[in-house]
């Protein structure tokens, strides 16, 4: 029963979290840990009041308001940053779609041996299957579940023989260097973790929570929303957030501990990217780290289109929520579909997969910026948010995170 109940509560900010650990993200951890050993382990413990903060303020937006992030933009600013905005959010998505799709397809590849092209297609087939025909409350179910695929990297972790002491140094004691490289995967592992597609799914993620809920009937109808509901949301993103950075720490660790100890420098595909479960796994390493890239891309593909989606469908006014059929919503689940096949063709570029994967959290890391102040003013903004304005505490590490983030994406450009 406990059990039960401890699933139940599990909503929007827990599997934003999860989500934020998809093929980009694990592909960019595995990148830091074997070309910097335990030194950037810090950026999972410094990034996580960042990322906890960004996302209360998103799920509060959608929560006070029963609206979408893009609708709140459309209704109280000028139509410019509203279509900045999407543009934006929309080109991030497309490419991190089809990165996510592509090593998904490699991942598969390496264990079945069927050609890249054929998991390509199939593994696209399905996720348009399942984000157009698949009700919401039941894809959340199992979108839950999923997130237990992420579990095998810190396991792996206890099984490998770690220097604790230097890992806890590089935690806590940062040693910075200025150098391209170095700021090249700051911006990428910033990118990865405070990602804009998360900022619009939760937001809308919260109001479809309400409407499953029976407390608003159609969305921009205005909840009563009581401290109970903001403190319950506020746990579950904190949640959410810990398991994401706590994740981060541990794929950084095995990736320090595995590939960099014997000379590894760069992962470029799946088969080394696999070897980080070996200590866990053994001669079915490549099939555990499959099985965790497909569970995590699968989570994760859904999240990107959809939240692509809701933003584009908000910001023209259509129809749109995946609790909608496809009749009732034709705009809202053509840009969805749209976004995964284009997804689809960034694959035939020629561009190495996990190469993608890591380029994506860059792209990330360069367009959260601007998103980041829109946040900070609609959440300051009372007459958008009436009581449940911003406090100092969400004010302070919003801006904080803003700077650095705008700090290191101009770094990127001026580091030799």
């Amino acid at each position: 029963m406990k059990r039960k109940s401890w699933l139940k509560r599990i909503g929007p900010g827990f599997i934003t979290g999860a989500a934020d650990d998809d093929p980009s993200g694990i592909a960019t951890y595995a990148q830091t840990g074997v070309q910097f050993g335990y030194g950037q382990l810090w950026t999972s413990l410094f990034s996580f009041p960042f990322m906890a903060a960004v996302q209360e303020m998103c799920g509060r937006i959608g929560m006070v308001t029963g609206q979408g992030l893009s609708t709140v933009v459309r209704r109280h600013y000028a139509r410019p940053v509203l279509f900045a905005a999407v543009l934006l959010l929309l080109a991030a998505n497309t490419v991190n779609i089809g990165a996510d799709l592509g090593a998904m397809a490699a991942s598969a590849q390496l264990v079945f041996g069927v050609p890249f092209a054929v998991w390509l297609l199939g593994l696209t087939a399905l996720t348009l299957v399942l984000e157009v025909f698949v009700s919401y409350p039941r894809y959340a179910k199992f979108l839950k579940y999923l997130t237990l695929s992420l579990f095998g990297y810190v396991i792996a972790a206890f099984l490998v023989k770690q220097d604790w002491r230097a890992a806890a140094v590089s935690t806590f004691l940062p040693m910075f260097q200025w150098n391209k490289a170095y700021v090249m995967n700051v911006v990428a592992v910033l990118g990865t973790t405070i990602s804009p597609y998360l900022f619009f799914w939760q937001a809308d993620e919260e109001v479809e929570e309400e409407m499953a809920a029976h407390k608003i009937k159609l969305p921009g109808m205005r909840p009563r929303v009581s401290k109970r509901d903001v403190r319950g949301m506020r746990a579950d993103t904190v949640l959410g957030m810990f398991f994401s950075n706590l994740v981060m720490f541990f794929i950084i660790l095995i990736a320090a501990s595995t590939l960099r100890a014997h000379g590894v420098t760069a992962v470029a595909t799946a088969d080394q990217a696999a070897a980080l479960l070996r200590p866990v796994a053994g001669p079915f390493a490549e099939l555990l780290f499959a099985l965790g890239i497909l569970g995590t891309g699968l989570l994760a593909v859904p999240v990107l289109a959809g939240s692509a989606s809701y933003a584009v469908a908000e910001a023209v006014g259509w129809n749109g929520g995946l609790y909608r059929k496809l009749k009732e919503a034709h705009g809202f689940y053509g840009v969805l579909t749209l976004a995964t096949i284009v997804g689809l063709v960034v694959n035939f570029l020629r561009i190495p997969a996990f190469t993608m994967l890591y380029d994506t959290a860059m792209l990330n890391g360069l367009i959260a910026p601007p998103l980041l102040i829109l946040i900070l003013l609609v959440a300051n903004n009372k007459k958008i948010m009436g009581k449940r304005a911003n406090g100092w505490l969400s004010n302070a590490l919003g801006i904080v995170v803003t700077g650095v983030m705008t700090v290191a994406a101009v770094a990127l450009f001026v580091v030799r």
